[in-house]
């Protein structure tokens, strides 16, 4: 969402500002758009709450929330507020309606683990940041891995991406990142048909398809993976640990492989070399300074940190508390040069208060029955297919919601409690199932706005919405079929198989 763009900056390029990325003259477009969504927000609110009735089956405190949900949806929709209001608006509204009260009780998204866990890896990635070790990680891989063909940086570029996901925690944070290193590789291209082809490849899975799937497996590298792990912890008081995620989540990694096939193939790069690729590579390093002993150290911080975390089911410290004693650590006197007003400068605070609102709403949508009464909605359209028809069928329609959204957050935060109600309605495993359906709203690959890294890509000037969109399809098609073909039967695997809804917590 747009304060998400806003507030994903490094120390060596602007911050990134959503109207930046527009054209002058669609700047009047876009206040007059949020305009229009502010007023619509809140007159379906009042709709809902003062003028409809109770519908048969629903409480009133489920009605209430049903107003603030269709209210957050739009504001969302219409990005007719900061996400940090709007997070922060959820829970006033929440008692102000009397679908859930006291205060501390609407607010209970705010004290959860999981908004502390995601704070503190926006504070490493600040530090990190601040320290240009994103930047020089970046290039110090393209330059060890030597590459010299567009499918090389392709693959160098992903493997770049899942490396910074263990210390850049959102997709968007990490296509800022790369932006200006794509950007530099992508100039040194002609403007022959097959040049043009050859950086719409690179910055599409670059940016947007490789950002998405290196998310998937690691638990703090994708905001919604924080929002499932929440609402599992909440409602079905099963806590995920960072191995046991990666463990459900690493066989999305081979999604990557699919789609480059397909980018490939559609843009014709399999054989398109790179013009004087690795000397600008070696330029670009030669401009950092050498690394120092706070580089060293942040590094050795954060491996303790990842290092703990990947042993939590022997040691048993939280995943957010390990988090916390590796930021007291960092900070320890003299160990760092960097200033608190840089970090928090670089902090993406917003989304925080998006998280922990989104959270909010999330568990009120639970306690207050609606989500059961939409599960029976849903229920009906779903019931009598097999189990793969039902997943298809509500992952088709999640990608037919997707089209007005851009924040993931917001999208999951919405499905996800509906889909943990309607999963046994359907005699389908809860986690399973929410998973699977939340999983593929993140490979939403039809329009640049429905995720914040393809906006970001799309600044690149490299690629228009139709080619995004002609390629896009294919691979939301890839990402549908990947999630009932390798995912679910990965789940059972594990001791989670979707068609049965009885079968216990295996981790």
């Amino acid at each position: 969402m747009s304060g998400e763009l806003t507030q994903a900056r490094t120390p060596w390029a602007p911050a990134f500002q959503w109207r930046a990325l527009l054209r002058p003259h669609t700047a009047g477009r876009a206040s007059a758009k949020a305009l229009t969504g502010f007023i619509c927000a809140w007159l379906a609110l009042a709709a809902i709450h003062l003028l409809m009735p109770v519908p048969a089956g629903l409480t009133v405190a489920g009605k209430a929330t049903l107003a603030i949900m269709a209210w957050a949806a739009i504001i969302w929709i219409f990005e007719a507020l900061p996400v940090a209001v709007s997070g922060l608006l959820i829970p006033a509204l929440l008692v102000l309606t009397q679908a859930v009260t006291p205060m501390a009780k609407a607010a209970n998204g705010f004290t959860n683990p999981v908004v502390f866990l995601c704070l503190v890896a926006f504070l490493f990635s600040a530090i990190m940041q601040c320290a240009g070790l994103d930047r020089r990680i970046a290039l110090g891989l393209l330059d060890k891995i030597k590459v010299k063909t567009v499918n090389g940086v392709i693959w160098t570029m992903f493997g770049v991406n899942l490396v910074l996901s263990f210390v850049v925690p959102a997709a968007n944070a990490r296509a800022a990142t790369l932006l200006p290193v794509i950007n530099g590789l992508t100039r040194l291209f002609g403007d022959t048909e097959q040049e043009r082809n050859a950086a719409k490849a690179i910055v599409i899975q670059s940016l947007v398809y490789g950002s998405m799937i290196s998310g998937m497996c690691i638990l703090t590298a994708h905001l919604p993976n924080l929002v499932l792990t929440g609402l599992f912890s909440s409602e079905l008081h099963i806590r995920i640990s960072y191995l046991d995620w990666f463990k459900l989540q690493w066989p999305y990694l081979g999604m990557f492989v699919l789609t480059q096939w397909w980018v490939q193939y559609y843009f014709r790069t399999r054989r398109t070399a790179i013009p004087g690729g690795l000397e600008t590579i070696r330029e670009e390093q030669r401009k950092l300074p050498p690394a120092g002993k706070q580089d060293w150290s942040i590094l050795l911080v954060f491996g303790l940190v990842a290092l703990l975390w990947a042993t939590e089911q022997w040691h048993k410290i939280p995943t957010e508390n390990i988090a916390l004693l590796g930021l007291a650590l960092v900070f320890t006197p003299g160990l760092i040069q960097i200033k608190w007003k840089d970090i928090q400068d670089r902090t993406i605070w917003g989304t925080v208060f998006l998280l922990a609102g989104a959270l909010s709403i999330s568990s009120a949508i639970s306690s207050t029955g609606l989500a059961q009464w939409l599960a029976g909605q849903i229920h009906a359209i779903a019931q009598g297919h097999p189990w793969w028809g039902i997943l298809l069928i509500v992952m088709v329609g999640t990608h037919v919601i997707r089209l007005g959204m851009l924040s993931n957050v917001a999208a999951v935060t919405m499905l996800a409690p509906i889909l943990l109600a309607l999963a046994p309605k359907l005699g389908l495993h809860p986690i399973a199932f929410t998973m699977l359906v939340a999983d593929t709203d993140s490979f939403a690959y039809l329009l640049p706005t429905q995720i914040t890294a393809a906006v970001i890509a799309y600044s690149s000037g490299t690629f228009s919405t139709s080619d995004y969109a002609k390629v896009g399809i294919v691979s939301v098609l890839i990402a549908i079929a990947y999630g009932i073909l390798v995912m679910a039967p990965w789940y059972a695997f594990l001791g989670i198989p979707l068609w049965d809804a009885t079968a216990p917590w295996p981790f």
